[in-house]
């Protein structure tokens, strides 16, 4: 069975569940669907700012697209929430990210 209709078929009965909807955005990155993986790693962080690893991937979504400045922004944001979650090494894994693309 498909990986995506399986993680949807999961958050049937959780879709609040970041973890799947994480998951699925990597999935719809594999299938070369950038706009859903860009909408629900967008629709997670506009609703769950704490959930550190979307960051990384959202802003690396943008960067492939060509939008530095938002990737930036992006990265910018992970690192923020990332020093408040005491996460230190989300927050390296951002801010190596961050300076690849502005150094």
């Amino acid at each position: 069975m498909d990986r995506i209709v399986r993680i949807k078929e999961m958050l049937v009965s959780n879709p609040t569940d970041c973890f799947l909807r994480h998951a699925l955005a990597l999935e719809y990155i594999k299938a070369g669907d950038d706009a859903s993986a860009r909408l629900l790693f967008n629709d997670i962080l506009s609703q769950f700012p704490d959930y550190i690893g979307s960051y990384y991937h959202l802003a690396k979504l943008l960067e492939r697209q060509g939008e530095v400045d938002l990737a930036i922004k992006w990265y910018e944001q992970g690192m923020a929430a990332a020093k408040n979650a005491k996460d230190q090494h989300s927050y390296n894994e951002l801010q190596g990210a961050y300076e690849d693309l502005i150094y």
